[in-house]
């Protein structure tokens, strides 16, 4: 369908570790630049969309920031389909304007994930997030990556798939990476610094599992008004898809193919393209072998050739398929939830022409994918590059 919608602000928060910080400031912070970045006011603001905190209770979360931000939105929601979260608010965003709820909404999430505590404290919390079944899977305390570890276990014994293929996302993001000032990590690693860093849980190395940042993201997404007089166009949604198979892990009877392979079907139907005509990918990547996964499942190569397809620095910005250009949560930073609202920023960024040295040359489509729980929801979308607002 034709979404009367499009995405014209964009904005971050600083990232890393940003001490004496709060979370609310944090997402304050995202979304004034976003404000700044399309010349929006806050009171043109009539709708909006957060998250869920991780580390505290904040009950209702949009409510609450409503009222710290000065808003009254005639259209609000807490948005919680875990890492699917940012570019499942693409579409909520969409659907509330298209039927007349609101024109403009502000789309906001982050906490201070690192420096609330430390990083093991913040991955005891998601291991006790919900991610694991409570009576089957969590008794046995897995890590969120001892969940992810079995996707890797299964693709490895099955197509051949090795630690230096899952290696070379991690190395890519990173090079990525280090032309993103607000980086976590910026550093140039090698494939041999990826299979020489820590074991998490076998097969995964600490350099295969994503961060623990503080952060916060924002974007706006307002009704296509040619009358509008705005700083930026508007970046178009041309197609959106959700796929999903299990709740839990243990559910599913097939590790290796996820609800990506659904969620990107639809939008690629919605938006009338194929995976050929992608011109930059965002996808989410929170261990490396998600990526490996959603390359096979969204269609960009055959099921089992991911680890194939990602060698020799594909997925860098001046590879072959240049793929989350901002360094992703691998490299720029994972402050939970929202950490998929970042791929969204950087996918706007770069169908701007204002992705700096990351940028693709002419890129007119970018497809951005966000992955929840453990493999277990996603949601795909496709946004075109910008056209007058």
């Amino acid at each position: 369908m034709a979404w009367d919608a499009v995405i014209v602000g964009i904005g971050e928060s600083d990232l890393g570790r940003v001490p004496g910080v709060s979370s609310l400031q944090l997402m304050a912070q995202a979304a004034r630049a976003a404000l700044d970045d399309c010349g929006l006011r806050m009171a043109d603001i009539d709708g909006l969309i957060t998250t869920p905190l991780r580390l505290r209770p904040m009950n209702p979360p949009a409510t609450l920031l409503a009222s710290a931000f000065g808003l009254s939105p005639a259209w609000q929601s807490t948005m919680d389909l875990a890492g699917a979260s940012g570019t499942a608010m693409v579409h909520q965003a969409a659907m509330a304007i298209q039927t007349g709820q609101c024109t403009s909404v502000l789309c906001v999430g982050g906490q201070n994930l690192l420096s609330h505590g430390s990083r093991s404290t913040a991955v005891q919390a998601m291991a006790q997030s919900g991610v694991a079944h409570s009576e089957f899977e969590l008794p046995h305390g897995p890590l969120v990556a001892s969940l992810y570890a079995l996707v890797a276990s299964q693709h490895m014994a099955r197509f051949g798939t090795t630690a230096e293929q899952m290696a070379e996302v991690a190395v890519a993001f990173r090079a990525n990476a280090a032309f993103n000032p607000k980086a976590h990590k910026r550093e140039l690693i090698s494939i041999a610094d990826v299979v020489a860093s820590r074991p998490i849980t076998s097969p995964l190395k600490l350099l295969d599992c994503s961060l623990v940042s503080d952060g916060a993201a924002a974007f706006i997404v307002t009704a296509n008004n040619p009358a509008k007089d705005l700083n930026q166009t508007g970046v178009s949604i041309l197609g959106v898809g959700y796929g999903q198979r299990s709740g839990y892990i243990g559910e599913t009877d097939e590790l290796v193919t996820t609800g990506a392979k659904e969620s990107g079907a639809r939008a690629f139907r919605g938006a009338g393209l194929t995976p050929d005509e992608i011109d930059v990918a965002e996808l989410y990547d929170c261990f490396t072998i998600t990526v490996i996964v959603e390359l096979e499942d969204l269609g960009f190569c055959p099921k089992g050739e991911g680890g194939r397809f990602v060698e020799g620095g594909r997925l860098r910005y001046d590879g072959a398929f240049p793929t989350t250009t901002h360094g992703g949560l691998l490299s720029c930073a994972h402050p939970g939830i929202a950490g998929g609202m970042f791929h969204v920023v950087q996918a706007v960024r770069q169908l701007r022409g204002a992705a700096g040295a990351v940028q693709v040359e002419g890129a007119e489509t970018a497809l951005v994918h966000g992955n929840g729980g453990v493999i277990s929801t996603h949601c795909t979308i496709i946004l075109g590059a910008e056209h007058t607002v």
